[in-house]
C-alpha cells in the first residue's frame, strides 16, 4: 500500500500517452480522407485563343468608300484615301482625301430646265488633318479560336473643302470602329460631318454635311 502513489502516477500517464495516440492517429486519417482525389474529376475544356494585335508600325493607310449627304445636294457617293500615324497607343493623327459629286436641289427637280451649278461645279474634293482618340477598346470572338481587337474611337480636325468653284475652310467631327482582322490590316467604319460656311444659295448659313463610309487599311 506504500506505492499506491506511484502506481496511480504511472497508470495516469499510461492513459495520457493512450488517448494522445488516438488523437494522432484520427488526424492522420482524417487528413489522408481529404487528401484523397474526388470520386467525380471536373473535366473543364480549355480554348486556345489566339489574340490579333495591332502591328508594332505606326503608320496606317488606307482607302475608303461610302456616301455623302452634301446639304440641298442630296445624298451622293463618296470615295478617298487616308494616312495615320499612331503617336500613342490611344492618340492618332489622320490625314483624309475625299470626293464625291452633288446632285440636284429640290429647286432644281421642281423647276425643271433650270440648273443653279454646271456640271464641273458640282465636284465636291475635301481634305482635312484630324486627331483621334481611341477609347472603348475591346474583341471580338469568333469560331471559339480566334480573338479579333477592336476600338472605338473619336476624331475631330479642319481642312478645306471645294465645291462650287469655291473653296471654305471647313471643321470636321465624328467618330469610328476599327475592327483589326490582322496584326497588320483593319476594317473601318466612320461617320463624320463636315462643316463650312457657305452662301451658294443666296443665304449664309452653316452647312453640315454627313458622310458615311467604310474602308480598309494596312499598317507599315
Amino acid at each position: 500500500m506504500e506505492n499506491w502513489p506511484r502506481r496511480l502516477l504511472l497508470a495516469a500517464s499510461l492513459l495520457f500517452n493512450c488517448v494522445t495516440a488516438s488523437q494522432t492517429l484520427a488526424a492522420e486519417t482524417i487528413g489522408d480522407s481529404l487528401r484523397m482525389e474526388p470520386v467525380i474529376q471536373p473535366k473543364v475544356p480549355r480554348r486556345e485563343i489566339e489574340p490579333v494585335e495591332i502591328d508594332d508600325e505606326n503608320f496606317e493607310m488606307g482607302a475608303f468608300v461610302g456616301f455623302l449627304s452634301i446639304e440641298d445636294f442630296g445624298t451622293n457617293p463618296v470615295y478617298g484615301v487616308r494616312l495615320a500615324y499612331h503617336v500613342t497607343e490611344g492618340i492618332f493623327m489622320e490625314a483624309a482625301l475625299g470626293r464625291s459629286k452633288a446632285g440636284d436641289t429640290s429647286y432644281e427637280n421642281l423647276s425643271g430646265d433650270i440648273q443653279l451649278l454646271p456640271d464641273d461645279d458640282r465636284d465636291y474634293t475635301y481634305y482635312n488633318l484630324s486627331l483621334g482618340y481611341n477609347i472603348l477598346p475591346g474583341e471580338v470572338f469568333l469560331a471559339d479560336r480566334y480573338a479579333f481587337n477592336s476600338q472605338f474611337y473619336l476624331i475631330g480636325g479642319i481642312g478645306n473643302t471645294h465645291f462650287a468653284d469655291n473653296d471654305e475652310f471647313t471643321v470636321n467631327f465624328g467618330a469610328g470602329y476599327r475592327f483589326l482582322v490582322s496584326d497588320w490590316a483593319a476594317l473601318h467604319l466612320d461617320a463624320r460631318d463636315h462643316m463650312f460656311d457657305s452662301d451658294l444659295l443666296g443665304e449664309s448659313k452653316t452647312t453640315h454635311n454627313l458622310e458615311f463610309h467604310a474602308g480598309l487599311t494596312f499598317f507599315f
